[in-house]
């Protein structure tokens, strides 16, 4: 349909529109009725009667007739277009600037006026190019908020920059309120920020392309990892697999040697109960001839053969029952030494942030130990500083999986994970270790073991171990605390979701206690 109505052939040359109650003059143009009576008058005082298009001119002013089919016409366009609603903003997109004096069609402005404070598409844009009072207007790119680009005193373009005060201004501005600034154009001010923005922009530039470099190497981290995790997997369910067979064929050959003890007793059950049927046989014929007073009867009987019982071996399963406990118990010194190993491969080297500790703590080894004395040390204060509670942090958060090990020694100690946010000023329980929700922690004493969360306290009955193994698997919300010795013991695990960093933390609840982050290997 739009190819077969051309919206420009029944708008008003006089007004740019949609023709409204459109009339026909002699020389065959038409216009909007209202606007040809405009038109004419202007010029009534001249009696010179033209048409604004052609310049055809009429010796009296012509009868003006309603052109009824021309109506019809412009009315079926004005349906078509309510029906189309995207034809009203057929050459608009969103964000675009619209201009002020299209009625039925809007279309997209190309200039506005900071005159008359209004956009005007390329058609009503005409006038300000062949009027010569419009021709001075000053026309810029279309632009939304028109008012904001006028001098709210003296209702003059803001065409000028006030450095000094760094605001825009009109040109009576500069000769007024700023008089003696230092002021510019505008279009030198906007050339100069421009430059910085593209040199800011060159930056950003610089920065995106590191960040997307960056990226790329990470993601494929993330695909070896993956690759290398799926490989790990699929070795280790083979593995355990194949384990967990081997076991069980072992547990079937255990089963059938004690299935075959079982039916080899019974069956010298049955033997020795047929002996004793014999010989109780034997012993009654025993007993007639002992009876008998037939003298040669007794000596004609051939000899009673002498029966020999077979010895029964006295067969009991506790010395197997010992052998199996203790092979369970090798399993699982095996695994709890394996599990230590592959808890090992995620070791990270730790140090203590000397700004956090407090002043009675003293740090040494490369700030890998950390003993309390009741002398006060010298230190200045600090805002990462812990200033009652005898507790330090590590220097770096961890996010993925670590695992760490510490040496204790002394009355009780805290090894602790913890925020970074988490208080460091004064004695309340948000700056303590385990007594917040922004830290987990494991008081180790020479009497057991207790672990604190959030001010909630688990008891453990582990027995003690001056060595403690932490490990730490941030995305999956999992920490636990280990028992290190001549094997691994599992003291307490947590699961839950952290948001933030965790920070390796530690306390001393006595003086004269000390730690040391153990060098895995």
């Amino acid at each position: 349909m739009e190819g077969l109505l051309d919206t420009e052939e029944f708008c008003c040359s006089i007004c740019l529109d949609l023709l409204k109650d459109p009339v026909a003059i002699p020389c065959g143009h038409s216009y909007c009725i209202e606007c040809i009576n405009d038109y004419w008058k202007k010029n009534d005082h001249l009696r010179v009667f033209s048409c604004p298009q052609c310049g055809q001119t009429f010796s009296s002013r012509p009868v003006l007739n309603r052109n009824t089919m021309l109506a019809d016409m412009v009315d079926k366009l004005k349906k078509l277009e309510l029906l189309g609603n995207c034809q009203i903003y057929d050459n608009c997109v969103p964000g675009d600037v619209t201009c002020d004096f299209c009625t039925s069609i809007k279309q997209k402005a190309v200039m506005s006026c900071l005159v008359c404070l209004a956009s005007y598409c390329q058609n009503h844009l005409q006038a300000h190019y062949k009027s010569p009072a419009l021709k001075k207007h000053k026309l810029i790119e279309a632009s939304v908020n028109l008012q904001e680009k006028i001098c709210p005193h003296h209702d003059k373009y803001l065409e000028m920059y006030c450095r000094t005060d760094q605001q825009c201004i009109c040109l009576l501005c500069v000769m007024d309120d700023h008089k003696g600034h230092d002021t510019v154009t505008a279009a030198v001010e906007s050339t100069k920020k421009q430059k910085e923005l593209g040199m800011t922009r060159q930056k950003y530039k610089l920065k995106i392309h590191t960040k997307e470099k960056d990226l790329l190497e990470l993601k494929q981290a993330v695909d070896a990892l993956k690759s290398s995790a799926q490989t790990a997997m699929e070795n280790g369910e083979q593995i355990f697999t194949e384990l967990m067979q081997s076991i069980e064929r072992r547990r079937c050959k255990f089963r059938d040697l004690i299935r075959d003890q079982e039916r080899a007793a019974e069956s010298m059950l049955q033997t020795l109960e047929q002996e004793i049927t014999e010989l109780k046989q034997r012993d009654h014929e025993l007993e007639m001839l002992l009876k008998s007073e037939d003298h040669v009867h007794v000596l004609q009987v051939s000899p009673i053969p002498v029966l020999t019982v077979k010895n029964i071996p006295q067969k009991y399963f506790g010395k197997v029952n010992e052998a199996i406990s203790a092979l369970k118990k090798k399993l699982e010194d095996v695994f709890k030494g394996e599990w230590l190993r592959i808890y090992q491969a995620d070791s990270c080297p730790l140090q203590l942030n000397p700004l956090t500790a407090h002043k009675d703590l003293s740090l040494s080894k490369g700030n890998r130990e950390m003993t309390i004395r009741s002398r006060v040390q010298s230190c200045p204060d600090h805002p990462e500083r812990f200033d009652y509670w005898c507790q330090v942090l590590g220097t770096e958060g961890l996010t993925g999986c670590s695992y760490w090990e510490v040496e204790w020694s002394g009355m009780g100690v805290n090894i602790a994970v913890a925020y970074k946010n988490i208080a460091r000023k004064g004695e309340s329980s948000e700056a303590h270790f385990g007594h917040n929700d922004k830290s987990w922690s494991l008081f180790c004493c020479r009497k057991g073991y207790a672990f604190w969360h959030n001010r909630i306290v688990s008891k453990i009955s582990e027995p003690g171990s001056s060595k403690i193994g932490v490990y730490l698997d941030h995305r999956a919300g999992t920490l636990a605390f280990y028992s290190i010795d001549d094997s691994m013991t599992l003291l307490h695990r947590v699961h839950t979701t952290f948001t933030q960093p965790l920070y390796p933390g530690f306390e001393f609840s006595c003086y004269d206690a000390s730690i040391e982050l153990c060098q895995l290997e």
